[in-house]
């Protein structure tokens, strides 16, 4: 996940293949950014935040997420399909990429992309555009972390 410098301001999420060198950059919200990263670097909050919330949910149902994919672009976002098992069936939930890569991290669920969208992520890192000079440099930024402040002392 690639942060902000400081003569702009944006967060990614940048995917690379597994058995390749494509890659997928995705802008996301700053709360989407920030809820990943504190996946990724275990951090621990007092209370669930939404995305932990959202993984109970479902497993306190009897599902669990099985996949996520990143299958399509819906007014110039990229949208995901989430795989969920129940004891009911598999069930197909339409979501932002964003929410769903946040979902599949904290669960572990394997995530794929359609070959469309990384031709359409390809496409928009072409240009002189500002959007696709950010896009063409994502993967290269500094991740973002998070580090938890401890209250102060007595």
């Amino acid at each position: 996940m690639a942060g902000s410098t400081e003569d702009d301001s944006f967060d990614c999420i940048v995917l690379d293949q597994v058995h390749g060198d494509r890659r997928l950059v995705i802008q996301v919200g700053s709360a989407e950014a920030f809820s990943l990263a504190a996946t990724l670097g275990d951090t621990v909050f007092d209370r669930p935040m939404t995305y932990q919330f959202t993984a109970a949910l479902v497993a306190s149902l009897g599902g669990r997420v099985r996949q996520v994919r990143i299958d399509r672009v819906v007014e110039g976002a990229f949208a995901a399909t989430v795989e969920v098992e129940g004891p009911f069936g598999v069930g197909l939930v339409d979501a932002r990429s964003s929410d769903a890569l946040n979902l599949a991290a904290l669960v572990g669920a394997a995530v794929f992309t359609a070959p469309e969208v990384l031709d359409d992520c390809e496409r928009r890192q072409q240009g002189d555009s500002a959007e696709a000079a950010l896009l063409r440099r994502a993967p290269d930024l500094p991740p973002v972390t998070i580090n938890r402040g401890q209250p102060p002392g007595p």
